[in-house]
């Protein structure tokens, strides 16, 4: 297998895939000064005449730099699965997905492609996983939740069941999700209110104020 990365998540992988049996054939990074990693060879920046007939992996824990190099790629892409994870059997995945030690996922969800489902995440029944998501360690998506592309479910949060988060959202760390979150906004707390908008909100601004009014109120009365 390929691995694209040389970072702290690019070490998870390597561990993974060695303690698999899985060897690694090359690790391709953009940074010049990187040329060793976990004892292999850094090839340098993508090369896609080199193993052609091998998988590759994008160990990149940034979701938006995962999409970027996914469009250039022109080797396959694999699943990942460390072998402590537990899936149903009807869980449907795309390709490029990295599922980390002790994750759970239900019967009928969906995981799209290069999502991260993160260590001891759990992901319940008939949830909806869009691409380049990251689902942090410790967290819990009840039933039949979305996520939006590129989203970041940040360590230890809970999302109630049936929320819908929009796309290029950033969920706070232990934050509680209990209604539905527009597209571009970062929230936190406990209930998750909106802070401010990401990079790519600038079209939900009205929403986002909305719904930031409606979470205030909510949480001036102790809800």
């Amino acid at each position: 297998m390929l691995i694209y990365g040389a970072g702290g998540h690019a070490k998870v992988i390597i561990s993974l895939l060695r303690n698999s049996g899985t060897s690694v054939k090359a690790i391709f990074d953009d940074d010049p000064a990187k040329r060793t990693f976990e004892e292999i060879s850094v090839t340098g920046s993508y090369d896609p005449d080199l193993h052609v007939h091998e998988t590759l992996i994008l160990a990149i824990g940034d979701n938006a730099k995962r999409a970027q190099l996914a469009a250039k790629i022109v080797h396959r892409f694999e699943n990942v699965f460390h072998y402590s994870s537990l899936i149903d059997r009807d869980v449907r995945f795309g390709l490029g997905n990295v599922i980390l030690h002790c994750a759970v996922i239900q019967t009928d969800a969906i995981i799209g492609n290069h999502c991260i489902i993160n260590t001891s995440a759990i992901i319940e029944h008939e949830c909806k996983i869009s691409d380049f998501v990251h689902i942090a360690p410790g967290s819990v998506l009840c039933g039949n939740v979305t996520v939006g592309e590129c989203t970041l479910i940040g360590a230890g949060s809970v999302v109630v069941p049936n929320v819908v988060i929009g796309k290029n959202c950033l969920i706070g760390a232990g934050s509680v999700v209990t209604k539905n979150i527009p597209d571009g906004v970062i929230v936190r707390g406990n209930p998750a209110r909106i802070i401010t908008q990401t990079h790519y909100g600038k079209e939900n601004l009205a929403l986002a104020t909305a719904y930031g009014r409606h979470g205030n109120d909510l949480h001036s009365a102790g809800i």
